[in-house]
């Protein structure tokens, strides 16, 4: 479906409960950003934005806000395939964990990782975090003390080949270490290799 502008896109949000939404940032009526931020207040169905702009600071502001994803204009169609195809695909792994009675956890001093329900905790307050904020943390928890590439986090995470700018990965991860507060040192930066999860 296709909505003609930021308010009309809530609106159909609201009605109709879809596998995932492609969110460009200039709309009439109200911008892609303010339309996720209403959006999130009530769903939590998975966003790609697109832009003609690559600012970092309008992809950290994307991110902060819940989107799944920021394509910058021009893009090809299998690109934007391939990135749906890779959100739909996680949408329905965390689904298979959520009902699966066995949760897996990683514990250590005052932070928590419910891997299974999608929480994370630090000093007993949940934080809240994008989904992708927290596939990039479960994957380096599953990969605890393991030196891993970057084109490897970005294919396990985004789930395919990524061959878009390199600073998306950087970005996420400057998110991350915000909402883990005084575990943010746990990750630790390869400079020319990747990242390394030391908790």
């Amino acid at each position: 479906m296709e909505a003609g502008d930021g308010m009309e896109a809530v609106q159909l949000c609201r009605q109709y409960p879809f596998d995932l939404i492609i969110m460009d940032i200039m709309m009439p009526e109200l911008d892609g950003f303010s339309a996720v931020r209403e959006i999130r207040k009530f769903s939590d169905i998975p966003i790609i934005m697109l832009s003609a702009r690559g600012e970092e600071y309008d992809k950290v502001l994307g991110f902060e806000l819940g989107i799944d994803d920021y394509v910058v204009k021009p893009f090809s169609s299998k690109e934007i395939m391939l990135r749906i195809g890779a959100i739909l695909r996680r949408v329905e792994k965390s689904k298979g964990a959520k009902s699966d009675d066995d949760h897996v956890i990683f514990e250590k001093d005052g932070f928590k990782a419910d891997m299974t329900a999608y929480k994370v905790f630090i000093d007993g307050v949940e934080v809240d975090m994008a989904p992708k904020e927290y596939d990039l943390l479960f994957f380096l928890i599953r990969n605890k003390n393991i030196a891993v590439p970057r084109e490897k986090i970005m294919a396990e995470v985004w789930g395919f080949d990524y061959c878009g700018d390199d600073r998306t990965l950087d970005t996420h991860m400057k998110l991350l270490r915000k909402s883990l507060g005084p575990y943010a040192n746990w990750i630790k930066t390869l400079r020319g290799l990747g990242y390394r999860f030391d908790g």
